[in-house]
This record gives structure tokens, sequence and C-alpha cells, in this order.
């Protein structure tokens, strides 16, 4: 299987969430199935269906993220020597040479993408447009509006 580029930070996240899951969500909905069967019949126990649903689906989620840890290839921009070129995990400042915009991202793996963050993936049109380049370099951006052109004014890997 192939690794997935994941940051630290991505990953301390996902590591969170699947202790919270381990030992908050999955003990809660263990109880609250014992209690929907305490309930009596189970046939037309709506509590108790509704339980069981809750279940299968942290029990899902928990082999997913189980899953992404074990094939994440974890990447600390602290470490990076990227020569000034625009990697993984980099932040990356561009300026949009049509409004003279000037916005930060951050180029992350997929499931840590959040645009309101500053985090886009790496597989988004503007990652791959930037990848490889260097600050001082315009590149160009297929966007759902068009074709935009992109100056990098920094890299940084922090």
């Amino acid at each position: 299987m192939n690794k997935t580029p994941l940051t630290v930070t991505g990953a301390e996240r996902l590591r969170d969430e699947l202790h919270r899951l381990k030992t908050v969500e999955r003990p809660n909905v263990i109880a609250a199935i014992a209690e929907a069967r305490s309930h009596g019949d189970l046939s037309e126990n709506a509590e108790y269906d509704a339980a069981k649903e809750r279940q299968g689906f942290i029990e899902g989620r928990i082999m997913e993220v189980e899953g992404k840890l074990s094939n994440a290839q974890i990447i600390d921009p602290q470490l990076l020597d990227a020569d000034g070129r625009c990697v993984f995990a980099s932040t990356v400042e561009l300026e949009d040479l049509d409004t003279g915009q000037v916005v930060t991202y951050q180029i992350v793996g997929e499931d840590e993408a959040d645009i309101k963050e500053g985090k886009i993936s790496v597989s988004s049109p503007i990652a791959r447009a930037l990848i490889g380049k260097y600050a001082g370099d315009v590149t160009e951006v297929q966007a759902p509006g068009g074709v935009r052109e992109f100056e990098i004014l920094d890299v940084r890997y922090v």
C-alpha cells in the first residue's frame, strides 16, 4: 500500500481522535446499548437500534483512522531541506497578480486540508501548481473561474 503524506500536526490530530473514540465514544455507546437492552423487547426498541448504528459508525471510524495512521508518512516541515522549493508541508505566501491579494497556505495531506486554517490539500490544483516552484516564481492555476496567476512571495518550513 502507498504511504500517505501527513504533517506532524495532522498525525497528532488523528491520534487524538483515535484516543477519544476508544476511551470516550466506544464506552459511551456500549453503555447506551446495555441501557437499551434493559428495556426489554429488542425488535421494536428504537434506542437499541440507534445505539447499535452509532456503534457501527464508531467502530468504522476507528478502523479508518488506524488505517490512515498505519499508512502515514509523517513529515515534519522544520526538518525539510528543500532549498526554498515548494514541497509538501511547506508554508507558501502568494500574491494573486490579478487582485493583488496576498494569501498564505500550508500544503498538507487530504485529511488535514481546511481552507479556513490556510491549509490546502497536496492534490488541490493550486498546490499541484506550486510544488517544485521557488520564491519569485509566477505560476498559473486553473481555477473554476478561469486561469489565475500567482507570484510566490515566500516559502517557509514551519
